[in-house]
Order: C-alpha cells, then sequence, then structure tokens
C-alpha cells in the first residue's frame, strides 16, 4: 500500500468515526431528552401511557445496541455521501444560503422521506421480507425512545439509503442542497422518530379533530402499528396511510381515549392491548 492510499484510507477512518460520533450524539440526545421529559412528567404523563403493557429490561438493552448498530451504517451512508460528492455525483455545499432556501429545502426532504419511508415500510412488511428486515424492529411490541433506531442490518440499511438516494436524485435535476437543510432534516428524523416510539402520548387534546394537525403523526399513530401490525406505515404525516386505506380504524378514537384522561390510572380497558 502506497503514502496516497494510506492517506486515503486514513481519511476515510476519519470521517467514519466524526459521522458515527454525529449520528450517535442525536440517537442519545433524542431518546435521552424525551426520555426525561417522560419520567419528569410524572402522574400528568403516566396516564396518557398507551398501552398497558410496559417494555422490560431486555427490551431496554436489545434497543440501545441494535441502534449502535443502525449508527454504524449510517455512518457508512455518510462516508458514501461523501465519496459520491467527490466523484461529483451528487451536490451540496457549505456556502452561505438565504433562510427562505433553508426553508423550503428542509420542508421538500422531510415530504420527500415520508414518501419514501411509507413505501419502504409497507415493503418491508410483505410476508417475504418481513421476518429477515423488520421483524427485529417490530421486537419491541411495547415502543421506547430508545426503539426510534433499533433495526435490523437489513432495514439500517434501506433506512440509511435514503439521504444519498435523495441527493442523486436532486442532483440530475441540478439541485444543489444546502448542507445545513440536510443537517436540519436529520434532526427532525430522529426527534420525531423518538416521539413515535415514546408509548406516552404527547400531543394535546383535540389534536386528531383540527383541520390544520390531523395530518401529522402522533405518537398513538406509530404506537398502534407496534400493537396492531399491518396499519399506520407513515413516519411524519397520515397523508399516505389515508390515500392508501392503511390508517387504523379506531386511530383517532384511540388517541381521543388516550387524551381524555385525567389522574386514572391506566388499566386494560384503558390501554391499547
Amino acid at each position: 500500500m502506497n503514502a496516497a492510499q494510506q492517506t486515503l484510507l486514513s481519511k476515510i477512518g476519519e470521517h467514519m468515526m466524526h459521522a458515527m460520533y454525529f449520528d450517535l450524539s442525536r440517537y442519545l440526545i433524542a431518546a435521552g431528552v424525551l426520555t426525561a421529559i417522560l419520567w419528569a412528567g410524572g402522574r400528568w404523563l403516566e396516564v396518557r401511557r398507551i398501552q398497558n403493557r410496559r417494555a422490560k429490561r431486555q427490551d431496554y438493552t436489545r434497543e440501545f445496541f441494535s441502534s449502535i448498530r443502525t449508527v454504524f451504517f449510517f455512518g457508512v451512508t455518510t462516508i458514501s455521501t461523501l465519496v459520491m460528492r467527490e466523484y461529483g455525483l451528487v451536490n451540496f455545499t457549505i456556502q452561505e444560503f438565504s433562510i427562505l432556501t433553508l426553508a423550503w429545502q428542509t420542508a421538500v426532504m422531510v415530504i420527500a422521506h415520508d414518501a419514501y419511508f411509507y413505501w419502504m415500510h409497507r415493503g418491508l412488511h410483505h410476508r417475504k421480507l418481513f421476518k429477515a428486515t423488520h421483524l427485529h424492529h417490530h421486537k419491541s411490541r411495547t415502543p421506547t425512545p430508545w426503539a426510534a433506531y433499533s433495526f435490523s442490518t437489513w432495514e439500517a440499511i434501506t433506512e440509511a439509503a435514503f439521504v444519498p438516494l435523495f441527493l442523486l436524485a436532486t442532483s440530475l435535476l441540478g439541485i444543489t442542497y444546502v448542507g445545513f437543510a440536510i443537517f436540519l432534516f436529520l434532526w427532525h428524523m430522529i426527534i420525531r422518530n423518538v416521539i413515535g416510539h415514546a408509548g406516552i402520548e404527547i400531543y394535546p387534546r383535540g389534536w386528531v379533530d383540527n383541520r390544520v394537525t390531523q395530518w401529522w403523526n402522533t405518537t398513538t399513530h406509530h404506537d398502534l402499528h407496534h400493537s396492531s401490525g399491518n396499519y399506520n406505515f407513515g413516519l411524519y404525516f397520515t397523508w399516505w396511510d389515508r390515500w392508501m386505506g392503511t390508517e387504523h380504524p379506531r386511530y383517532k378514537q384511540e388517541f381521543r381515549k388516550v387524551t381524555s384522561r385525567q389522574g386514572e390510572t391506566v388499566t386494560g380497558e384503558a390501554a391499547v392491548n
């Protein structure tokens, strides 16, 4: 191995460590902060627990360590994206940008990811793919914030593939993405992800009955996916589930029931089994 190759490998290793540190930090901060909020909320939040069953210590352990594996694959994807940029296959910049550009690019990326996630997620539920790809995530039948990255190897790769695929598509369209828009998207993704796995409904009463907010996914929406199976495949919005007829038929009913509790103990009748 010559000096140039050694230098290249050294740079790749350094970038890999930075990428894994960034993704690990996002996961630990988002899941850790939400866990602390749920704990600090005490009985006020406890009555909003969606299921009557609770995650066990082995569930937390499995979720954490499989999430570390996912962080690795997100790091590999980051390196792959940087290599693609080096060869001119994708375009993104860290130069100056306007707030308007930042806003629309972040919004487009979020909406595109929601569509990607819905169809990818629904595809992983196919009987020929589920066991090898998505079953591991559904071992968290009672999810916790730490389940946000709890994927099998194949699912981790599929999840991480969105960013380079999206940047490749926008680059072919002649669009240069702002690096900070990608940064905001990644933080939005993990925050919404841990909220979806919180196990306790944190959105206010009436959320699903308001014309403005009803399209925004709640914790109950994704929790029903974990407890009930082939419903609610969307990540950020309810659009695709509504359009494709895959929204849980009792979603709004369950959300109203959970958010209307005031001080009573969660029982088998009050929670989703």
